[in-house]
């Protein structure tokens, strides 16, 4: 670790007289108290929401361990609330939050934007909500949501949690056969979606995937026979709530129905595919509607949502979370990671098709009456300093965002930041994936001016919320580090044979008991749950990840455990050489993986992007390797590093290591790849393979 990573950020003195957790003596003692009498600290959280009924039975009940029985978790089960109701109606007629922006929706281009408020979200909730007890969708029953991030989606998801029905949200970048696969696993009655978008310049017609998709649940035997389609694109205004902003027209580069690029002064409107009888548009289902809805009121243990995660064997596992536990986990992991207080606007960059968009773009922020900016477009898009404009439109003041996209931004240099004010930034958030620290020192040097705390959250959609994570005002950072474990959570690391490391350590991280927001199962598939989470280490929660601790009892996650290589008996972490090669001036991105070795059973095999201005010659290749080697040792050292132009991502932004791997040892039996943001770039990486023939 270099001296600068070595550094300790203290909390800035004019933080701590508003924090939440003003000192790391009080989070000492708070977070005491969550994990030796979790029913005394939830407890007495569990008061600030509503709660129709008390719970009956024991306040938590639970068995982590294999051996003894079944795997189960329940937190206050009998206590009966409403979600919907706690984020919404609590807000407008509790705390009097009616005319107070609940969101700030961005759109594509710069010149599409609305807000709405407590109210008006209340209502369009409670209308659709009716629309779908109207369509027959009953507790219990399983909507398939697929959108773009528009206002509607987050109607839409807790319209589903109002009357009890389960989300399942499906990110809009996905597949045909990716939404196919997860309507038919989670058995889904319902589709939303919306006619088409822009990501960027790139047209989605969403509708012609769905449909697709639609086509092949029918092939499989699993006819869906409703389809609510709202008209994003193919609306001249866009009305929520009663109010409506004129979407200007838009100028942009269009094609027409040719193909023919063509300048436009109006938004291009694809041919939208349609099926009487089962398709629907929203704004018609809407119109009408009642603005009052009863809620369901749900057990603490009733079925949330489900949302879909990778899995090992390449069908995806849907995550199961439930009502009373996850809402008290989301909103407050909010409120004490990010801070928030009341006159905050505060904006996630995630999609809420994944779990960060779940807990803090809809449920954790709507708990606690935050305003928030939900943004639909990409942060390149129309220029490099998007982002930085939406946080000076909005006075953004917590700003949470991937480490992917924090190196894009990175490679594009300063100027296009710093001729940004960001004066209203408060605090910064990197969630995703461990952050190296060259990348931390960006972001807090050029992002937040050396004034802004970064909050580097670790957590997976298992989890529902931050597991690890350092808090803005109590927190001295170290860049890199996820910090101390927060309230409730229980981290240990183990060695291979399933023993407790004291001390300075590294291993596999495993939780020891349950905290609210933790997953109850795998939909459908409980015995798979078990085998994946807990069979490994019986009475521990197996996250999958490897971990280290610092003598200072730190923690910095490692990277998954099948990221891990075995070189000559030696265990090391590819993310510890990814932020050895990130450290060099030239390397924009990197990822390494594994290659079959003769002598060393496995070797080192790293891709790394450039730089602009930079050239890939045996020059830097040498520099890379004195790199890696100066930074973690001999042992380390890569035996091929291979320039990659771009490197296969998710459109979350994730690198698929799956087809890295595959590349680095030439077999082109690469599976789907339809998840990919740019499957292009698969066939350049082969043609610059490195030579690895022994």
């Amino acid at each position: 670790m270099g001296q600068e990573q070595a550094r300790i950020f203290h909390p800035r003195p004019e933080w701590l007289p508003a924090a939440h957790v003003p000192s790391l003596s009080q989070y000492e003692r708070l977070y005491q108290r969550s994990v030796e009498d979790p029913h005394a600290f939830w407890g007495d959280i569990a008061k600030e929401f509503y709660w129709k009924t008390p719970y009956t039975g024991p306040f938590l009940n639970y068995n982590f361990d294999v051996t003894k029985g079944k795997v189960f978790i329940e937190w206050m089960k009998g206590a009966t609330t409403n979600i919907c109701y706690n984020v919404l109606d609590r807000n407008v007629n509790e705390k009097k939050l009616g005319d107070k922006i609940a969101f700030y929706w961005e759109g594509n281009e710069p010149e599409d934007s609305m807000k709405i408020t407590y109210k008006e979200l209340l209502h369009k909730v409670c209308q659709f909500a009716n629309v779908l007890r109207s369509q027959g969708v009953k507790k219990e029953d399983r909507v398939s949501i697929y959108m773009p991030m528009i206002l509607e989606l987050v109607v839409a998801m807790l319209a589903c949690a109002r009357i009890g029905a389960l989300h399942t949200i499906v990110f809009a970048g996905f597949s045909a056969d990716s939404l196919c696969e997860r309507i038919i696993d989670g058995g889904c009655c319902l589709l939303v979606t919306a006619d088409a978008f822009y990501r960027g310049d790139k047209l989605i017609n969403l509708k012609q995937i769905a449909d697709e998709a639609l086509q092949k649940c029918k092939d499989r035997g699993c006819p869906l026979k409703k389809c609510i389609v709202v008209k994003h694109l193919g609306r001249e205004e866009l009305a929520v709530a009663g109010t409506c902003s004129k979407s200007p027209p838009l100028k942009r580069l269009c094609h027409d129905v040719q193909g023919k690029q063509t300048e436009s002064s109006q938004r291009f409107h694809p041919k939208i595919p349609w099926t009487p009888g089962r398709d629907m548009w929203w704004h018609e289902v809407m119109s009408g509607a009642s603005t009052d809805c009863e809620p369901e009121w749900c057990d603490s243990e009733d079925k949330l949502f489900i949302l879909y995660t990778s899995g090992s064997t390449g069908k995806p596992k849907g995550v199961l979370h439930t009502v009373g536990g996850y809402m008290l986990f989301a909103a407050t992991s909010f409120k004490y990671v990010f801070d928030y207080q009341p006159e905050d606007v505060y904006w996630c960059t995630a999609d809420i098709g994944w779990i960060t968009g779940h807990s803090y773009v809809t449920y954790g922020p709507l708990a606690n009456g935050a305003t928030s900016v939900i943004f639909e477009g990409v942060p390149t898009y129309p220029d490099v300093g998007r982002m930085w404009s939406i946080v000076d439109k909005y006075k953004v003041t917590k700003f949470y965002t991937a480490p992917t996209a924090i190196r894009l931004l990175m490679k594009h240099g300063e100027e296009p930041v710093r001729k940004h004010s960001r004066k209203s930034l408060k605090v910064l958030g990197s969630v995703g994936e461990p952050i190296n620290p060259e990348a931390w020192l960006w972001y807090y040097r050029v992002v937040g001016e050396e004034r802004c705390p970064i909050v580097d959250t670790f957590w997976q959609t298992e989890t529902g919320g931050h597991m690890l994570t350092p808090l803005p005002g109590a927190t001295p950072l170290k860049p890199g580090s996820a910090a101390f474990p927060f309230f409730g959570v229980v981290p240990a690391i183990l060695n291979e044979s399933g023993e407790e490391l004291e001390g300075e350590a590294e291993g596999y991280l495993v939780f020891k008991q349950p905290w609210p927001g933790m997953m109850r199962t795998l939909y459908g598939n409980h015995p798979h749950f078990e085998a994946t989470y807990f069979k490994k280490f019986p009475g521990y929660y197996v996250t999958g990840d490897g971990c280290k601790r610092d003598k200072d009892g730190y923690y910095w996650i490692t990277g998954r455990i099948d990221d891990m290589l075995n070189i000559s008996g030696h265990l090391l972490s590819t993310s510890e050489v990814e932020s050895a090669l990130l450290e060099h001036p030239a390397v924009s991105e990197s990822a390494v993986v594994s290659h079959p070795h003769s002598l060393k059973g496995e070797c080192l095999y790293c891709f790394v992007s450039l730089r602009v201005g930079y050239e890939f010659t045996k020059s830097l290749e040498d520099e890379l390797r004195k790199q890696v080697r100066d930074k973690i040792g001999p042992i380390a050292t890569p035996d091929y590093i291979q320039y990659a132009p771009g490197l296969p991502k998710t459109r979350s932004g994730k690198i698929t290591r799956r087809i890295l791997r595959k590349i680095a040892r030439d077999d082109h039996d690469l599976g789907d790849t339809s998840t990919l943001a740019d499957p292009s770039i698969i066939d350049q990486l082969f043609s610059n393979r490195c030579n690895t023939k022994q």
